[in-house]
């Protein structure tokens, strides 16, 4: 069965489609967000250490594991060692998990996407349009479902046919799109304060909140610990250099999220007035700061169209890979056809997503409220288990397994399959010795954060 696996046709749809699945909404709105509130340039700097050193060690950890078995998540980690299968599980779940609110968030992008299209770019810059819209009992999941739709239409075509297809479209157009609405921010009058509060490091921001926002961001802005490099990994061929794939894995999503930066960043800045905290938090930035910034900017119909394709095209290339880690599982786990897999995936999206999409409105009552007073929406609560609990206790499982348990030289032979393994000392002591520590400091900080008992 093994010998009829799909594969990527080489290494460069294989990087293009890891690539699409990093560069996700966390990129474009989450960065930018995080970058602003941990100091700029020291932020981005801190950002860029990890994402060669723990990002680096992580992404071949998961990606060898796939190669080595041509599995995805839960038979891997049955096949490395039955008594961690339960590893593999967790990795499954938190795909599962993700993709159908992710979508709902796919769903919001098509709407504005369409508004400015048809020429709504008013209405869309009105502070109330938002909260207006997202609280709709009907059309959102309709957008939601839309959204999985496109995202099915391609993963149900299959590795070569379907998503590195997609993938050599999408991601060439995503690079062009984000230079030309960057080249747009960062000429805007007033823009220049804030590109040197990106770009110019300030040492004396730097403190300990710094480095672990920069590893939360690292770890959910790579697709770290959902299964996806996994099972992505378990089609790449023997052949194909696998420490040259996540080296250019790592170069794609570190540019796109540099370029995100400067798309918001300075342009937020020259419309707040050098205000760093105007770039705000979550779903709020994407979609009501931003549309009030075009509008006050100019030519706010055609940057808009630009910018939310780009943010469109970055969301499907990350629902298209949650989608194929959950396809991937049922077609092996339970033998059952891509086809009939891709059914169950988009069904079971479409119908879980929708608990998420009403709970701005209708079933807006069901949240948690944290000891800091902040309220959690159903949203809120799937993002925060999935991010904050689930993948890192997977990642640190995955570390302990890798480096006490199997032992690093399994990961090391395998990636020596294709090439030399010439940062393997760097994989060695991060996997071993510093990625637990620091993922736990993720896990403790991120959950003692969300319930008000410390603040990042």
């Amino acid at each position: 069965m093994e010998e009829k696996r799909s594969t990527f046709s080489g290494k460069l749809g294989f990087v293009l489609a890891a690539a699409g699945s990093a560069v996700g909404l966390g990129n474009i709105w989450r960065f930018p967000y995080l970058a602003a509130k941990y100091g700029g340039g020291i932020f981005l700097l801190v950002y860029l250490i990890l994402v060669v050193t723990f990002g680096y060690a992580l992404m071949i950890t998961e990606t060898a594991i796939g190669r080595k078995t041509g599995l995805s998540p839960i038979g891997a980690f049955r096949k490395l060692s039955k008594k961690f299968t339960f590893v593999g599980v967790i990795a499954a779940f938190v795909a599962f998990l993700i993709l159908p609110y992710y979508s709902v968030i796919g769903g919001w992008v098509l709407k504005y996407l369409t508004m400015y299209i048809t020429g709504g770019h008013a209405a869309v810059a009105d502070g109330a349009f938002f909260g207006n819209y997202i609280s709709k009992p009907v059309e959102p999941i309709v957008w939601h479902s839309i959204f999985l739709l496109a995202t099915f239409i391609v993963v149900v075509r299959g590795i070569k046919g379907g998503i590195e297809k997609a993938s050599r479209i999408m991601m060439p157009v995503l690079v062009v799109l984000a230079i030309i609405i960057a080249a747009y921010s960062v000429t805007r009058p007033g823009a220049m304060e804030g590109i040197k509060f990106y770009l110019l490091p300030n040492f004396a921001d730097f403190s300990s909140q710094t480095v672990l926002a920069a590893l939360g961001q690292m770890f959910y802005s790579m697709s770290l610990a959902m299964g996806i490099m996994i099972t992505y990994g378990s089609y790449l061929r023997k052949e194909d250099d696998l420490e040259q794939c996540v080296s250019r894995i790592e170069i794609f999503d570190t540019g796109i999220a540099i370029l995100a930066g400067l798309m918001v960043i300075p342009a937020v800045f020259a419309f707040s007035g050098g205000k760093a905290d105007a770039v705000n938090a979550g779903p709020g930035l994407m979609f009501q700061t931003i549309p009030k910034v075009f509008e006050a900017m100019g030519l706010s119909t055609v940057i808009g169209v630009l910018f939310f394709a780009l943010v469109l095209f970055a969301a499907l290339t990350s629902s298209i890979s949650l989608m194929e880690a959950v396809v991937s599982v049922i077609c092996d786990q339970w033998k059952v056809s891509r086809t009939k897999s891709c059914v169950i995936a988009l069904i079971l999206a479409v119908v879980l997503g929708i608990p998420s999409s009403l709970g701005f409105g209708v079933w807006s009552k069901i949240s948690i409220t944290t000891a800091s007073g902040a309220s959690m929406s159903i949203l809120d609560m799937m993002d925060f288990i999935t991010n904050s609990v689930l993948m890192p206790i997977t990642a640190l499982i995955t570390s302990i397994v890798v480096g006490y348990v199997i032992k690093p030289a399994v990961i090391s032979e395998e990636v020596r399959l294709s090439s030399p393994f010439k940062r393997e000392w760097l994989f060695l002591v991060m996997t071993k010795y510093i990625a637990p520590i620091c993922i736990v400091a993720i896990l403790v900080s991120s959950v003692l954060n969300a319930f008000g008992l410390i603040t990042l």
